[in-house]
């Protein structure tokens, strides 16, 4: 009965380390869009130059083309790294070991990558351009469901 209570508590242990991998993974790919709300929300900034940062790091505008490819990127080793983290808790430390469950590392790491995937464009596309239309950004013409 102990080992059931404490394996339901592992699992959901497990679970949330892996939403966090998610979340981690589609906050950092969004960075090119998050700064400029961030600044504008808390007065830091104005609308005008909440705007030209946003262009700037998402077009890769003046010298800036690195920086989205380079937080995708990150997003992604991110994501990997955060998924060896969770198996080696799971307890799959070595190669044969992971032969064994490579069934479940495969399907794992896929829909991992998917919902990261899913969680970006849903941040990036959607809350974070209707939080930006809130706040005075002129960014009614990259609304998806506009066009």
């Amino acid at each position: 009965m102990e080992s059931e209570v404490s394996s339901k508590s592992n699992d959901a242990e497990n679970s949330r380390s892996l939403w966090k991998v998610v979340a981690g993974s589609s906050i950092i790919a969004s960075m090119c869009c998050i700064p400029s709300i961030v600044l504008v929300m808390f007065g830091l900034a104005t609308v005008s130059t909440g705007a030209a940062i946003s262009d700037t790091l998402y077009w890769g505008e003046d010298g800036y083309s690195w920086f989205r490819p380079l937080m995708l990127i990150l997003a992604l080793i991110a994501a990997v790294v955060g998924l060896i983290f969770y198996f080696r808790n799971q307890g799959i430390c070595t190669l044969d070991q992971a032969r064994r469950e490579r069934r479940k590392i495969i399907n794992t790491s896929i829909l991992v990558i998917i919902i990261s995937y899913l969680s970006y464009l849903l941040l990036n596309y959607v809350i974070l351009t209707e939080i930006g239309i809130l706040l005075g950004l002129p960014w009614e013409s990259s609304r998806v469901w506009t066009k």
